[in-house]
């Protein structure tokens, strides 16, 4: 009696989306106590309509709904946490989309960036380029009709118009996408890991922004999708326990979640989820092996990778050249993919310690930490050989 009470103060304060901003992670204390919820929810939405916005999100035994307060729900004896559900952005004003026109590639044969070149991930291709490793993005979508892309796009989904192929309406998503896996048979660019496979989820809309329950139920489709590497090319400067719980479970099935440290320059602190523990957290480097001037800096990195004029594929099958720490990311994830095509045994823990230590010395005296070094695909997956 005392749940379907609580369901009733819930349809009282939820509000219809695009009523408000405001969104609240409910979280309960087992999964029995969720699932018995999830029962209550489905027999009572005859009768209490709103309660078809109540999201479930199974991963963390929790429910993500839109609320105009959180009101006493966290009194109940069931509910572990009341949590608000935040924004999160790819964007946020970065230098990394202060970007100028598109870019116009020329010769007849495919152009290869110069990031990819510098880590030597070409070097690898006749032993590794991803095959079969399974990489989703969590971005803004994909352009479909990219022909560099069109090899690699595989299943995904669209969090923002649930019915819809998660297109990209901003762009990030492609560029993140395109530095990954991107493959030209004659003219275009040639990505890290080009037969590597990409699932687009888009949780951030058009304007580059999204709820962090959007982003649980993203690492929740890619565990039941049986994905093996995320790219996490966004940050946020607070910490969420409902993403950390979930990047938590990820890490522990044996997914490898890589994250991007941020852009504000700062020492010894950066972004998350990239400073969760169980995520391989990237900085940013430039064409002369330093760190990037906009590249956050701290011990809690685990590497740097390229990450300042990237060239990489953009929105109507053109090219843009971005800056920052997302793609310096997409560097990262695209070497895990060759990692794990070389020897699929690797574990999360193994592969970033493979990276670390395989990782070139950086030409830089602002280092925070002297053990954390720039990607080298190529000593990387020797290694792993």
């Amino acid at each position: 009696m005392r749940d379907a009470c609580l369901f009733h103060s819930l349809h009282e304060e939820i509000q219809v989306p695009n009523d408000s901003d405001r969104r609240a992670i409910i979280r309960f204390n087992s999964r029995d106590d969720f699932n018995r919820w999830l029962r209550l929810r489905d027999t009572l939405i005859p009768a209490l309509p709103r309660l078809a916005y109540v999201q479930p999100l199974p991963m963390i035994h929790a429910f993500a709904c839109p609320l105009s307060c959180a009101g006493q729900l966290a009194s109940f004896p069931s509910v572990l946490s009341v949590e608000e559900d935040c924004k999160t952005a790819v964007v946020h004003g970065l230098p990394e989309f202060r970007r100028s026109s598109t870019i116009k590639l020329s010769g007849d044969h495919p152009y290869i960036p110069w990031g990819v070149s510098h880590i030597k991930a070409p070097l690898t291709w006749n032993r590794t380029t991803g095959d079969r490793v399974r990489v989703a993005v969590i971005d803004t979508g994909i352009d479909y009709n990219h022909p560099d892309l069109q090899h690699a796009i595989e299943n995904g989904i669209n969090l923002i118009h649930r019915h819809a192929l998660p297109v990209d309406d901003n762009g990030h998503g492609t560029h993140i996408a395109g530095t990954i896996a991107a493959s030209a048979r004659q003219t275009g660019i040639a990505g890290v890991a080009p037969q590597a496979s990409i699932h687009p989820v888009k949780a951030f809309d058009e304007n580059g922004t999204a709820y962090v329950s959007d982003i649980i139920y993203g690492i929740y489709w890619c565990l039941r999708n049986r994905i093996d590497v995320v790219n996490m090319s966004f940050g946020m400067k607070h910490h969420s326990r409902a993403l950390e719980d979930a990047v938590r479970t990820a890490y522990y099935s044996g997914m490898i979640i890589v994250a991007s440290s941020g852009n504000d320059g700062r020492t010894s602190r950066i972004d998350y989820p990239a400073r969760f523990p169980h995520t391989l957290s990237v900085g940013a480097t430039n064409k002369k092996g330093q760190i990037a001037s906009f590249s956050n800096k701290s011990k809690y990195i685990d590497i740097y990778a390229p990450g300042e004029k990237i060239v990489s594929t953009w929105l109507r099958g053109e090219y843009q050249e971005l800056s920052g720490t997302s793609m310096a990311t997409s560097h990262v994830s695209g070497v895990v993919a060759l990692l794990l095509s070389a020897n699929r045994k690797l574990t999360p823990r193994k592969i970033k310690s493979i990276l670390r230590r395989n990782a070139s010395r950086i030409a830089s005296k602002r280092l925070v930490s002297s053990e954390t070094g720039e990607l080298n695909a190529y000593r990387s997956v020797k290694s792993a050989l």
